[in-house]
């Protein structure tokens, strides 16, 4: 099989040149009014398309089968749904003199969010990991992730995160749940027609959540939270993401090695369980924060971009370890933060 390989050229994903257009686009032209009201509606029912898409895509045969490698999994989870947020509660400390309680609450979200599948995937092959692991941890990732994140943002950010009370319970419930059982259900039917047409369904993904994003920050700007963001804030917060990013990849890598993981494991482990996805989080994000919805993501944009140009460095060099099977193949171009080759797929 062929290593997937993310091109080079690019030192920044499209995919994020066409989140950061649509952010520009809400706040010159943000929605409003009957726009603001049609703009809401269409991106509910994105968020509940996209976990649709989500539930008829992922095997659970494949899931099920991947389950013998229950150590490897529930490290993942470990590092996914308690490393990460133990370090976002830890960064309370930081407010409000480095970080306001807004740019803290959508760190704190990141720190929730599952892992990515699709880039962790290509990551770990190019370094030479557990493939097969890695694609099961991130599945897995995604499966708790409809559940717990809500439940950990719920418990953990409260109020900024609409809390957990009844109707934000049945919007979890209707927007993520049921779409995404809806999907596992028929995916029996429409599994195949969805794996035909895989390009066309990248660009209904990539679309819905464009979306999604430009609903959410028109109604920030409307809201006026953005007037409270500083550019120094905002530098702020990429060096604590970029404290935050260096913590978990150490730990991701050495961490496994004294839990008596071989090498390919850990590749596996540190692809899986130090990244976040993109993809997840913003319809979640909407679902769960509502208006406040532009600031909370705004962490997870920025740590999703210097996750994959720092993966891909790791990634790359990891494909130069001396195997015991014998001499190093050398590896193709490092990967960029974004697609998987041949697929237009977002790394999610």
């Amino acid at each position: 099989m062929s290593r997937p390989k993310l091109p080079s050229w690019l030192p920044i994903d499209p995919y994020i040149l066409a989140l950061a257009a649509t952010v520009a686009l809400a706040a010159l032209l943000p929605a409003r009014g009957v726009a603001a009201d049609f703009a809401g509606g269409a991106s509910t029912g994105a968020v509940a398309l996209l976990f649709f898409l989500y539930g008829a895509r992922l095997s659970t045969r494949e899931a099920l089968e991947g389950l013998g490698h229950w150590r490897l999994h529930l490290t993942v989870l470990a590092f996914t749904f308690a490393v990460f947020p133990l370090f976002g509660l830890a960064a309370r400390g930081l407010v409000p003199h480095i970080l306001t309680p807004e740019l803290h609450n959508g760190l704190l979200f990141l720190c929730l969010v599952p892992s990515t599948i699709q880039s962790s995937i290509a990551l770990t092959s190019i370094a030479r990991g557990n493939v097969p692991a890695s694609i099961c941890a991130g599945s897995f990732s995604s499966l708790a992730g409809i559940v717990l994140t809500p439940l950990l943002a719920a418990l953990l950010i409260g109020g900024a995160a609409g809390g957990l009370d009844a109707g934000s319970l049945l919007d979890i419930v209707l927007q993520l749940l049921v779409p995404f059982l809806a999907g596992q259900l028929l995916r029996r039917w429409i599994g195949g027609l969805l794996t035909r047409h895989r390009t066309i369904l990248g660009l209904v993904d990539r679309g819905s959540i464009l979306l999604v994003v430009y609903t959410a920050f028109s109604r920030g700007v409307v809201a006026g939270v953005w007037d409270e963001v500083s550019p120094g804030r905002l530098a702020a917060l990429l060096g604590v993401e970029g404290v935050l990013l260096a913590a978990v990849l150490a730990l991701t890598w050495y961490g496994p090695k004294r839990l008596g993981f071989g090498r390919a494991d850990r590749v596996a482990i540190q692809f899986a369980g130090s990244t976040k996805s993109l993809a997840a989080g913003l319809p979640m994000a909407s679902v769960l924060f509502g208006a406040e919805a532009s600031l909370a993501v705004l962490p997870l944009m920025l740590f999703h971009q210097m996750q994959l140009m720092v993966a891909a460095v790791i990634a790359r060099r990891r494909s130069r370890d001396p195997l015991p099977d014998g001499p190093v193949t050398p590896a193709g171009p490092a990967p960029a933060a974004g697609t998987l080759a041949g697929t237009g797929r977002h790394s999610g």
